[in-house]
């Protein structure tokens, strides 16, 4: 019966952790809608304090916060973060959008590539 107990209590445990978690990302996506960059900053930091255990989340928190970077003009910033995700989630669905944003940013001139930037002073 004891052990029963302590079982229950472990999971329960576990369950409100995931609960937490979801509710400070699920927050985070409710801040950027709204355009508030700050509150998404602060729950992203909080949903990976929980997350620690579960990376398979880190790729989507570091999405929204490169997409928060950008909308603060943060660009250098953003592409980095996106670099980050590129490298360590290479086949993630979020290296996937964080390359699509590498290209906006470079389309839009406020990205360019190391290989890039290299043959550029290479040529002058």
């Amino acid at each position: 019966m004891r052990t029963l107990l302590i079982l229950i209590l472990a999971l329960s445990a576990a369950g409100c952790t995931r609960w937490s978690l979801d509710h400070h990302l699920n927050n985070a996506y409710r801040a950027y809608e709204r355009g508030d960059c700050q509150q998404v900053m602060l729950e992203l930091s909080q949903a990976e304090r929980k997350s620690r255990s579960r990376g398979y989340l880190q790729p989507e928190i570091s999405l929204l916060r490169g997409q928060c970077l950008e909308r603060q003009t943060l660009f250098v910033d953003a592409a980095q973060t996106y670099e980050f995700i590129i490298s360590r989630y290479p086949a993630s669905e979020y290296a996937f959008r964080a390359r699509a944003r590498l290209e906006t940013l470079q389309q839009s001139g406020h990205y360019r590539p190391v290989g890039a930037a290299k043959t550029a002073s290479a040529t002058l």
